[in-house]
Parts: structure tokens; sequence; C-alpha cells
């Protein structure tokens, strides 16, 4: 009865639980990096789960067949000398085990560090994504435009995010589109993401940086190509201007909501020179092209 109730009171406990956890979204890939990754992790949790369920088969046909039973006082067990079959098999599997995953893991690494495959000779969308005290600055170069905790991409097109940091380390994770990768203050690191699917998602820092770190989130949506020109076009009909003191006041500790600009603040405060992923000819041409395009549309103004 005591045993019935336990189990009961278990169940109950694990549904009450697993009932209020939201769906895990490293499971929901939209982009072919976010779906390598779900695939890896899914082959561990089935090669995992496997072992655990033949170690507790084995665990309990030993405690059944050699368990404990009424012998002599003087009864001495038999002399068994060590099996080597049974010893290289708990030595071999265990390499093989570890083996396989680290092939899988580095095989993975190389796969997701890469630009996407599949799209053929598609440039990919450039995006500086910085991070300050507890709030997350998007800056398209190419458009001329910059958003605060939100960003705005195309799907069927390769993007390559530019990550740096204005304050503590962190990290920039969008589940659903890849794994994480560090924003520092002294140098760029650059990650590569594309988005098969539109639909919205949610990004976040993944590394803790003080006390506003639990809301330093930042929401995603993913557009056709067609849909993210026209958003762009309409930023920059209706955006105001960044200006170099508005970015100041930007960069203060706090929170804030859903900003847009017209203009980046590339030009007044340039990411740091220091590049992680060797990039530094290809981030300078991304730079002088930012430059003419700012001064184009200053011309267009003064006209």
């Amino acid at each position: 009865m005591k045993v019935k109730f336990a189990l009961m009171s278990l169940a109950i406990m694990m549904i009450t639980v697993l009932s209020g956890c939201e769906p895990l979204m490293v499971l929901d890939p939209k982009g072919p990096q976010a779906e390598r990754q779900a695939r890896d992790i899914m082959i561990s949790i089935g090669i995992m789960s496997f072992i655990v369920i033949v170690v507790f088969a084995i665990l309990i046909y030993v405690l059944i067949k050699y368990r404990a039973s009424k012998q002599s006082p003087d009864y001495e067990p038999p002399h068994i000398e060590g099996n080597k079959w049974v010893e290289a098999i708990c030595v071999g599997i265990p390499i093989l085990i570890v083996t396989y995953f680290s092939f899988v893991s580095v095989q993975s690494n190389y796969i997701v560090e890469a630009k996407p495959q599949g799209y053929g000779n598609k440039e990919p969308l450039v995006i500086y994504a910085s991070s300050s005290d507890w709030k997350w600055h998007f800056s398209y170069p190419e458009q001329g435009i910059e958003t605060v905790n939100y960003l705005y991409i195309p799907t069927d097109r390769p993007l390559e995010f530019k990550l740096y940091s204005y304050g503590p380390i962190t990290s920039f994770w969008i589940p659903q589109l890849g794994g994480q990768k560090y924003a520092m203050s002294d140098m760029v690191t650059t990650l590569h993401l594309a988005a098969d699917e539109p639909g919205e998602m949610m990004g976040r820092n993944a590394n803790f940086s003080g006390k506003g770190f639990a809301e330093n989130m930042f929401n995603v949506t993913a557009m056709p190509e067609k849909d993210f020109k026209e958003w762009v076009k309409d930023v920059k009909k209706t955006a105001k201007p960044l200006t170099e003191d508005k970015f100041k006041q930007l960069l203060k500790p706090g929170h804030l909501g859903q900003m847009t600009f017209t203009g980046t603040h590339l030009k007044f405060s340039p990411a740091p020179e220091h590049n992680h992923s060797n990039t530094g000819t290809k981030e300078k041409q991304n730079m002088d092209q930012m430059e003419n395009m700012d001064n184009m549309d200053h011309s267009k103004h003064s006209q």
C-alpha cells in the first residue's frame, strides 16, 4: 500500500512539474545550424538512453541471479578467474562511444561554424550585434539602419553576425537558429546563422552579466526577403537618425523597449579592431560601404 501511494505521489509530482515546462526551443529548429545541433542532441539522448536501459537490465539480472541464498556456514564460493571478453567489452564499449561522440562533435562544430550551405551564391546579410547593460543593439551597415532589442532577418539568406560588447562579456543566442557565441569588449566574434522559414523567435544573452541579466532578451522576426526590404524602406521613411549623444544615452545601464533608427553607431563608435574570425578585410569593406551610403543619404537631404 505504501509503495503504491509513493508511486502515485511521484507520478503526480512529475506531471505537475512537467506541465509548467516550456517547449524545448533547441529541439524546434528553424535553420540549418540549429537543425544540425538538434540532430546531435537527439543522437546523444538516444545513445545514452540505450546505455542506461542496458545497464539497468544487467543490474536487475545480476541482482536476481546472484542474490543471497541460504547456504551452510562453512560454504566457500568457488574461485573464478577474470573473463577477458567481459573486461574487453567493459573497456571497449565506452571507448567506442566516446570516439563516436568526439567524431560527431568535431564534424558538427566545423559545420555550424562555417557559412550555412544550400543558399547558392547569395551574399550573407551582415549584422553587427553589440550588447550593453542590459540591451542589444543591431546595426545593419548595408541597409543603414539600427534597432534596439529586436531583430528582423530575411529567410533563405545566410546571416553573418559580428558580435561585441560595450560592457561585460555576454553571449548571443537564438536557440531556434543555432548555438551561442560570446560577445566581448575588445574583439569581434563572428557567428553564421540562417532562417529557413518565417516566424517569431526569441533571443537572449546566455551569459550572466549583472542584475539585469534575466531581462536581457530580444525578439527575432524572420520574414521573406521581399517583406524585409519593405521593412527597411519603412524604417528609412519613419525612423529618426541615431546621433552620438543618443547612442551614449542608450549605453547607460538599464532596460529599454524596442527602438528603431536610421544610420548606425558604427560611424562614430566602430566595432573593435581585433577580429576573431580573420575577416578584417571584409569588415573594412562593410564599414566603407556604410560610410558611402551615409554620404549619399546626406547629399540627398541637402538637395
